[in-house]
Protein backbone atom coordinates (compact mmCIF):
# COMPACT_ATOMS: atom_id res chain seq x y z
CA UNK A 1 0.00 0.00 0.00
CA UNK A 2 1.15 3.45 -0.87
CA UNK A 3 1.10 6.84 1.14
CA UNK A 4 -0.60 9.69 -0.47
CA UNK A 5 1.92 11.78 1.41
CA UNK A 6 4.99 10.16 -0.13
CA UNK A 7 5.10 12.27 -2.96
CA UNK A 8 5.10 15.51 -0.57
CA UNK A 9 7.70 13.61 1.60
CA UNK A 10 10.11 13.23 -1.36
CA UNK A 11 9.43 16.48 -2.31
CA UNK A 12 10.12 18.21 1.04
CA UNK A 13 14.01 15.66 1.30
CA UNK A 14 14.63 16.91 -2.04
CA UNK A 15 13.80 20.63 -1.61
CA UNK A 16 16.39 19.91 1.98
CA UNK A 17 18.90 18.24 0.10
CA UNK A 18 19.22 21.12 -2.47
CA UNK A 19 18.77 23.66 0.32
CA UNK A 20 22.39 24.23 0.03
CA UNK A 21 22.47 25.22 -3.51
CA UNK A 22 19.77 27.35 -3.51
CA UNK A 23 20.65 30.92 -4.28
CA UNK A 24 20.38 33.37 -1.31
CA UNK A 25 17.79 35.13 0.19
CA UNK A 26 14.88 34.04 -2.41
CA UNK A 27 11.81 32.50 -0.88
CA UNK A 28 10.49 31.04 -3.65
CA UNK A 29 13.23 29.02 -5.15
CA UNK A 30 12.75 25.90 -3.49
CA UNK A 31 9.52 25.63 -5.00
CA UNK A 32 10.45 26.44 -8.00
CA UNK A 33 13.10 24.27 -8.72
CA UNK A 34 10.66 21.04 -7.55
CA UNK A 35 8.53 22.26 -9.92
CA UNK A 36 11.27 22.43 -12.60
CA UNK A 37 12.22 19.05 -11.43
CA UNK A 38 8.93 18.10 -12.76
CA UNK A 39 8.72 19.74 -15.55
CA UNK A 40 11.96 18.37 -16.57
CA UNK A 41 10.88 14.84 -16.03
CA UNK A 42 7.65 15.25 -17.75
CA UNK A 43 9.25 16.64 -20.93
CA UNK A 44 11.44 13.55 -20.84
CA UNK A 45 8.31 11.33 -20.27
CA UNK A 46 6.91 13.23 -23.27
CA UNK A 47 10.33 12.66 -25.75
CA UNK A 48 9.47 8.91 -24.96
CA UNK A 49 6.29 8.85 -26.39
CA UNK A 50 6.62 11.29 -29.04
CA UNK A 51 4.29 9.85 -31.85
CA UNK A 52 5.74 8.10 -35.14
CA UNK A 53 5.27 10.63 -37.68
CA UNK A 54 7.49 14.07 -37.60
CA UNK A 55 4.27 16.40 -37.26
CA UNK A 56 3.92 14.51 -33.73
CA UNK A 57 7.57 14.69 -32.72
CA UNK A 58 7.81 18.37 -33.75
CA UNK A 59 5.50 19.09 -31.52
CA UNK A 60 6.51 17.57 -28.75
CA UNK A 61 9.96 19.20 -29.60
CA UNK A 62 8.68 22.56 -29.77
CA UNK A 63 7.28 22.10 -26.17
CA UNK A 64 10.63 20.34 -24.91
CA UNK A 65 12.69 23.31 -26.52
CA UNK A 66 10.10 25.66 -24.46
CA UNK A 67 10.25 23.95 -21.79
CA UNK A 68 14.11 23.79 -21.13
CA UNK A 69 13.98 27.41 -21.42
CA UNK A 70 11.86 27.67 -18.66
CA UNK A 71 13.76 25.29 -17.22
CA UNK A 72 16.97 27.01 -17.47
CA UNK A 73 15.42 30.10 -16.33
CA UNK A 74 14.40 28.45 -13.13
CA UNK A 75 17.76 27.05 -12.43
CA UNK A 76 19.91 29.82 -13.63
CA UNK A 77 18.12 32.05 -10.79
CA UNK A 78 17.81 29.81 -7.98
CA UNK A 79 20.66 27.63 -8.04
CA UNK A 80 24.47 28.58 -7.76
CA UNK A 81 27.76 26.48 -7.54
CA UNK A 82 28.40 23.20 -9.37
CA UNK A 83 25.02 22.39 -8.46
CA UNK A 84 23.54 25.43 -10.98
CA UNK A 85 26.63 24.67 -13.68
CA UNK A 86 25.66 21.23 -13.94
CA UNK A 87 21.64 21.55 -13.90
CA UNK A 88 22.17 24.49 -16.87
CA UNK A 89 24.17 22.68 -19.03
CA UNK A 90 22.11 19.70 -19.13
CA UNK A 91 18.66 21.70 -19.50
CA UNK A 92 20.76 23.90 -22.18
CA UNK A 93 22.14 21.30 -23.93
CA UNK A 94 19.16 19.45 -24.53
CA UNK A 95 17.61 22.81 -26.07
CA UNK A 96 20.34 23.12 -27.68
CA UNK A 97 20.20 19.51 -29.51
CA UNK A 98 16.52 19.83 -29.99
CA UNK A 99 16.36 23.49 -31.27
CA UNK A 100 19.11 21.75 -33.79
CA UNK A 101 16.63 18.86 -34.82
CA UNK A 102 13.66 21.69 -35.09
CA UNK A 103 15.57 23.58 -37.41
CA UNK A 104 16.54 21.07 -39.92
CA UNK A 105 13.76 18.00 -39.33
CA UNK A 106 10.90 20.36 -38.87
CA UNK A 107 10.57 22.98 -41.61
CA UNK A 108 6.94 24.04 -42.66
CA UNK A 109 5.62 21.56 -39.90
Amino acid sequence: MTSPFLPGLAGLLLAASLAPALAQGDATCARDVLVANSMQRQALDQLESAGDDEASRCRVWRRHVDTMRRIAGVYGRCLSGPERAERLGQVQGSEKEFGGLLRTRCKGL
